[in-house]
């Protein structure tokens, strides 16, 4: 993505198709490679990664990763059909998903949503993030491992019993998190810099990523 994109108005593309990813239980085993569960919050490193050299000389040793951590609360609100974030570690507001086509998408009811379907999703070349509940309720969080040949196929939605959080290593696609009805509250840490990668699966592949909600809550 080249152009500044507007979380809260999206503006996305009628007549989008669907690619479903699979949801899988989040342990150890199933994270190897996108990140860890996190018991203890204040347990938790934030990787930094060094500012990338632009020519032949090298960054000095103990400069470029000096810039260090930013911590707030990430707020996970269905609307409606519409799934807000609120990310005060940044100060980012964000529709970051849908439960029925964003053009019939409405926000003034209270009926529990069966499905969500996601428009955008990002990594973070700078550092890692931790995302930790704080009313202890289940959610979800799509991950797909580190490249730029990024693909809606490639995403795997991993399912947490709220217990525990999720530390995500640089460079992982993800999202926000995903509350599975209402609103839920996480602990966020992440790398003060805060760069951003996006894909915008709508325009570039003509689709939205979907999961069902209902059998998971």
């Amino acid at each position: 993505m080249s152009q500044q994109i507007d979380y809260l108005n999206p503006g996305l593309p009628a007549g989008l198709g669907r690619v479903l990813m699979p949801v899988v239980d989040a342990t150890p085993t199933t994270l190897n490679g996108f990140g860890r569960l996190v018991t203890d919050p204040s347990d938790c490193p934030i990787e930094i990664v060094q500012w990338p050299a632009v020519g032949t000389r090298p960054i000095d040793p103990g400069t470029g990763d000096e810039a260090g951590t930013t911590e707030g609360t990430f707020v996970s609100e269905w609307r409606g059909d519409i799934l807000y974030g609120r990310n005060e570690a940044v100060g980012g507001n964000y529709i970051l998903a849908y439960a029925r086509e964003p053009e019939a998408a409405r926000d003034d009811h209270v009926n529990a949503p069966q499905r969500m379907l996601l428009w955008h999703a990002n990594y973070h070349p700078d550092g890692g993030q931790l995302f930790f509940p704080l009313d202890h309720r289940p959610f979800y969080i799509p991950l797909a491992l580190p490249g730029d040949d990024i693909a809606p196929e490639k995403f795997v939605c991993f399912r947490f019993n709220g217990q525990q959080g999720l530390y995500i290593h640089p460079n992982v696609w993800h999202e926000g998190v995903f509350t599975l009805e209402g609103t839920q509250r996480f602990f966020d840490q992440q790398g003060a810099v805060h760069a951003r990668v996006s894909v915008d699966f709508a325009r570039e592949f003509g689709c939205l990523l979907e999961a069902p909600i209902a059998s998971a809550a």
